[in-house]
């Protein structure tokens, strides 16, 4: 397992994988990516955080994907641009957020179009 960032000093580009669990591997609430079928504890701790910086490198893309499109839908040359408002009422943010959102939407907009790969 690769060193955590905190500690190489360089930002780990590429996590561990998701993999799409099968439909009746979800139907276990106990179930979870097969961590629980793993008896060794330093390979359920290195899984487990293989897994969380994943969750967490998806996160932060998904939340760029989502400054962006409300970028585009609040952009003011768009004959159907929706407000602020508008905006957080679709993904279910403050006003104050879609605003600070759409901001940053239009930054990494203007810096390459969108997310910045990994």
């Amino acid at each position: 397992m690769a060193e955590p960032a905190e500690r190489s000093g360089q930002r780990q580009l590429r996590p561990a994988p998701l993999v799409f669990e099968p439909a009746e591997a979800t139907a276990d609430p106990e179930h979870f990516f097969d961590l629980e079928s793993i008896e060794d504890p330093r390979e359920l701790l290195a899984r487990a955080t293989e897994l969380t910086l994943a969750f967490r490198a998806a996160t932060d893309r998904a939340t760029e994907f989502q400054a962006i499109a409300a970028a585009q839908l609040a952009d003011p040359r768009r004959f159907d641009r929706l407000t602020a408002a508008d905006v957080a009422e679709r993904a279910e943010w403050t006003e104050d957020y879609a605003l600070k959102m759409i901001e940053f939407g239009r930054g990494l907009i203007r810096t390459n179009g969108r997310p910045a790969e990994e």
